[in-house]
């Protein structure tokens, strides 16, 4: 139970600016308990997401002022689908922070979210 809150609180932490390896975490617990691999995955994807929504209210909380960056624009042309690669090392925290600067539809960005750290996550758990 306290590896499985630890798996939790590292997934959350790592799509925070936290640099945290949240694979590695499920990684490792997966090699320890390879038989709750479904539980693992479903909860470094909720604590992962979690961490992006928080980012996004961060955003939401920004002032409004133009910005000239690669993650708002990719985020104003496409929309929330951008967000689904959100799982991505440096620029996953800036599209889940713009998403919310943008105030694109936050369920839309969560469910995004979600499924693209879900396909990192069992990605992950398919490693031999």
């Amino acid at each position: 139970m306290t590896e499985l809150l630890g798996l939790l609180a590292a997934s959350f932490l790592a799509s925070t600016l936290v640099p945290l390896p949240s694979e590695a975490a499920l990684y490792a617990y997966l090699q320890a308990y390879p038989d709750r691999a479904a539980l693992a995955v479903t909860l470094a994807t909720l604590g992962n997401t979690a961490g992006g929504m928080t980012s996004y209210l961060i955003g939401r909380v920004l002032p409004q002022r133009k910005l000239n960056q690669k993650a708002v624009s990719y985020l104003h042309r496409y929309g929330a689908p951008v967000t689904f690669l959100a799982f991505l090392p440096v620029v996953g925290d800036a599209l889940c922070v713009a998403a919310g600067w943008l105030r694109l539809n936050w369920l839309a960005a969560m469910a995004f979210m979600a499924a693209g750290r879900l396909a990192r996550y069992t990605a992950v758990a398919l490693l031999p």
